[in-house]
């Protein structure tokens, strides 16, 4: 008989690894550097599950160098994102649900990112909400946040908080776990690579000690918002969000970490101040900026919620990438592949102000267009007639267009 609970010198049993492993199928993913596909690990899934299971078990377990890929960041240029292994990925997600129910209780109220039942639409809720009796806000970006960890600091904040001994030993093993960029293997001394699963929960652990924590105890009274390292403080005066960006700084200096010096700022929605500061700022991809509207018969600058000019960039940058007209199939099989896309984005963009988006459908109808152009090969009126009686015959064809009109 199989003992699915049996154990070794390490408390990990092999339901847990089985429970991980479909965890991690669930999210997908790519391979690492040995090249393991879905498909190859499910022609020897019993086999490599009770190996992995066996090495976690006996302690005798150690992670495979981390793939390096470059991914195109909304703003220009790149970050880097390490991709383990799939069996890597299985181990990380062992640890990650064991550490995840010691830690997500003492987890603070206002931190967001990468937690159960929280999502960034709370955290830009509870900026905008924030906004209304502070004036001023500090946008904080910290400079390298996931290459910059200090591994004896996070180890040090891990030990606080969780007392098994194995999770500190695999833990320790992956963020010293090598790094292999275009054939050649770098050791890695400081960071958790972006793409492991257990390095969200690791940066928020770290984040929570640094940051959360240390609101707490020294400044209970200013308010903020945390999503991973994206990070929003509240003051009320342009002398306050001063003396808290000097805190701040010195504080983030202290746990060797540096504030971006450009894309950290203050802002002023709508206080009174000495200096000229920026007048919104952007957050998960919204623009919170102060608007004029009428209350009671007098007008009042009070914060609003957009969609960030840099979200909408970065949306038709994807929609030019698609190259659309160039598809050579019936429209009903174009909006086939094209609904998936549009429905996460009125999702998410549309959560609070959805007027502000009737540009980018516009500019999808456009491309739309193009693609009957080329497609049925009629000039431009022609084209719009055509499209515009595709739209009376099925006005529910692609999701958009129950919001803008071809």
């Amino acid at each position: 008989m199989i003992d699915y609970y049996e154990t070794k010198s390490q408390p990990i049993t092999k339901v847990m690894v089985w429970r991980a492993y479909k965890k991690v199928k669930q999210n997908k993913g790519s391979s690492g550097v040995d090249g393991m596909t879905w498909a190859s690990l499910e022609r020897d899934l019993p086999g490599q599950l009770y190996k992995l299971w066996n090495r976690l078990s006996s302690g005798s377990y150690s992670p495979q160098p981390v793939k390096a890929v470059q991914i195109p960041k909304k703003g220009g240029g790149t970050r880097p994102l390490g991709i383990p292994t799939l069996l890597d990925r299985i181990a990380q997600q062992v640890v990650k649900h064991h550490l995840e129910m010691q830690l997500e209780p003492l987890f603070h109220a206002s931190s967001f990112g990468y937690r159960p039942n929280r999502s960034a639409h709370d955290a830009v809720a509870q900026s905008q909400r924030n906004c209304f009796n502070h004036d001023f806000a500090i946008d904080l970006d910290i400079k390298g946040y996931f290459d910059n960890i200090d591994h004896d600091l996070m180890m040090q904040a891990l030990r606080h908080y969780c007392k098994d001994k194995w999770v500190h030993l695999y833990v320790e093993r992956w963020l010293k776990a090598d790094i292999m960029e275009e054939m050649n293997i770098r050791r890695r001394t400081t960071g958790t690579p972006q793409g492991g699963v257990i390095s969200p929960l690791l940066a928020n652990l770290f984040l929570h000690v640094v940051f959360d924590k240390w609101m707490d105890k020294h400044h209970p009274e200013k308010p903020f918002e945390r999503y991973a390292d994206d990070i929003i403080v509240h003051c009320k005066t342009e002398k306050q969000a001063l003396f808290m960006m000097r805190a701040i700084e010195q504080r983030m200096k202290s746990c060797k970490l540096t504030l971006h010096p450009e894309k950290t700022k203050i802002v002023n929605l709508r206080g009174r101040s000495e200096k000229r500061y920026a007048r919104k700022y952007d957050f998960l991809g919204f623009s919170i900026r102060p608007v004029r509207r009428e209350v009671n018969g007098r007008w009042l600058l009070l914060p609003g919620t957009f969609v960030s000019q840099k979200s909408k960039k970065a949306i038709r940058e994807k929609f030019r990438e698609l190259e659309i007209h160039k598809r050579r199939i019936p429209i009903e099989e174009l909006a086939q592949k094209l609904n998936p896309i549009i429905r996460g984005l009125i999702n998410y963009y549309h959560k609070f102000w959805q007027a502000g988006m009737r540009d980018v459908w516009n500019g999808l109808n456009h491309r739309l267009l193009k693609w009957v152009k080329w497609e049925k090969r009629l000039y431009k009126y022609a084209s719009v007639k055509w499209l515009k009686q595709r739209y009376r015959e099925n006005p529910g064809l692609f999701v958009h267009w129950k919001l803008v009109q071809p």
